[in-house]
């Protein structure tokens, strides 16, 4: 399956400027099966002679959605698919970078419709998709904007796969996998057996050992991008040293995650170690000032101390408790974001009701950040969450009760389940820590699971 993307942007660097609008295909190698357009409020203005060009304005943009608002259906809709676009590293290095911005790697095999026309249309007077496709007879509708360029370059693509030659395609994808150059006992059957399956993988090397953990939504594509993402000298290293691969199964995303975090933590694998991991550094504590306030407070983590929540980054967690406070309507003061000797600013505008200056009783402010503190983390509940099991037939679940995570484990469908105790008897334990804790903060707080039952 093929990705075809088009994108118009403020500008040309990926780092400094933003999207304006997104078009994607998806090509199946005979015709598109799927399609996806939408404009993108960049979140700052877009240059005169930007939309000289595209026609896209500011007022156009104004009511568009955020990109992050559509992170998540890119991502889905160009799952286990090649990224192929005109100049494909300028589209597809602005996409990683937005993705980048919200703390999400994004990454794609990828093709260049402008080198495959170099080699399949040689002696061309320019390869630019304009230029190109006039000599082409590929008409263009509503040139520099995405959906008019992308629906081109889909043409442009159906035009080289035509007069390729066989099996071209299949290599430059890297679609037909004979023995690994870098490492020949990978194998192509060990990569065959792989399943394209949600779960967790490792790469053992000749003693046997573990020497990197990872996970996945497709095992299969994440082991072949390691295999042919072999850039840096580690990343080379590691991919001669692998003699085996084994996987396990989880089909829950969540579950992946929580077994690759307690995996790694028990075999400390060589490579994973060799990552400068940067998550987790900053937690959203609580305590009582000497009035009974409870106030909340972003720290660095402190290891003796189990945060309600945790951020990779200050601002990250800065941008979390703005929203916390204003969706539980607490004093800005008392949560840190804003220190004054006074009244808080938001309580002259009657949206704080005046715990900053004693107006309001520390039991019934209390009472708010308690229920905020329950959606930062999960404290005080007792709940079973439900998530896709290893078959169709099948559920996951994780527990966690009186505030901590218990364990995970499978079910089939039909099974009469009435209560915890029934669940517990096919329940794995697992260790209750902050990095498990975030995981399965993060997923319940973006509605990321299945069915949760409390109890």
């Amino acid at each position: 399956m093929y990705a075809i993307i088009d994108i118009e942007t403020t500008g040309g660097n990926p780092y400094r400027d933003k999207i304006t609008e997104v078009a994607i295909f998806i090509h199946d190698g005979e015709r598109v099966v799927k399609e996806f357009q939408t404009l993108i409020n960049p979140e700052r203005r877009i240059p005169h002679f930007i939309t000289r060009m595209t026609g896209i304005s500011d007022e156009m943009v104004a009511q568009a959605p955020k990109f992050y608002e559509v992170a998540k259906t890119i991502v889905e809709i160009t799952e286990n698919t090649v990224f192929v676009a005109h100049n494909a590293s300028f589209d597809y290095n602005f996409i990683k970078s937005e993705f980048h911005k919200l703390g999400y790697f994004y990454k794609r095999e990828s093709l260049c419709t402008v080198k495959l026309s170099r080699k399949i249309f040689p002696g061309k007077r320019s390869y630019s998709l304009g230029k190109l496709c006039q000599e082409l007879d590929i008409t263009i509708k509503n040139r520099h904007r995405a959906m008019g360029d992308a629906l081109a370059t889909v043409k442009l693509f159906e035009l080289i796969r035509k007069y390729s030659p066989q099996g071209f395609f299949m290599e430059i994808a890297g679609k037909q996998l004979v023995n690994n150059p870098v490492n020949p006992s990978i194998t192509k059957q060990i990569i065959e057996n792989l399943p394209q399956k949600t779960g967790i993988y490792y790469f053992l090397n000749e003693q046997n050992e573990i020497i990197y953990i990872g996970k996945s939504k497709d095992i299969r594509q994440r082991v072949l991008s390691h295999l042919s993402n072999v850039r840096t000298k580690k990343a080379l290293e590691m991919v001669q040293k692998i003699t085996d691969i084994q996987y396990e199964v989880t089909g829950s995303e969540l579950i992946a995650l929580l077994r690759e975090s307690e995996e790694i933590k028990h075999h400390n694998p060589f490579y994973n170690r060799q990552q400068k991991r940067t998550l987790y550094n900053y937690g959203l504590y609580s305590y009582s000032d000497q009035n009974g306030y409870l106030c909340l407070k972003l720290a660095k983590i402190n290891n003796g101390t189990i945060a309600h929540t945790s951020f990779s980054c200050m601002e990250k967690g800065k941008d979390f408790l703005f929203r916390l406070t204003e969706k539980y309507n607490l004093c800005q003061n008392l949560t840190g974001l804003y220190a004054t000797s006074s009244a808080c600013f938001q309580y002259a505008v009657d949206i704080c009701k005046g715990a900053c200056i004693g107006r309001e009783s520390p039991e019934d402010y209390n009472i708010r950040v308690e229920l905020a503190l329950e959606f930062a983390g999960f404290e005080k509940e007792n709940m079973i969450v439900l998530d896709p099991g290893r078959t169709e037939k099948e559920s996951a679940f994780i527990i966690i009760e009186k505030g901590q995570y218990l364990g995970y484990g499978f079910v089939t469908k039909d099974q009469p389940l009435e209560n915890a105790d029934d669940f517990k008897i096919y329940m794995t334990p697992a260790v209750d820590n902050r990095d498990a804790r975030q995981i399965i903060s993060g997923f319940l707080r973006n509605k990321r699971t299945g069915k949760r039952i409390t109890y």
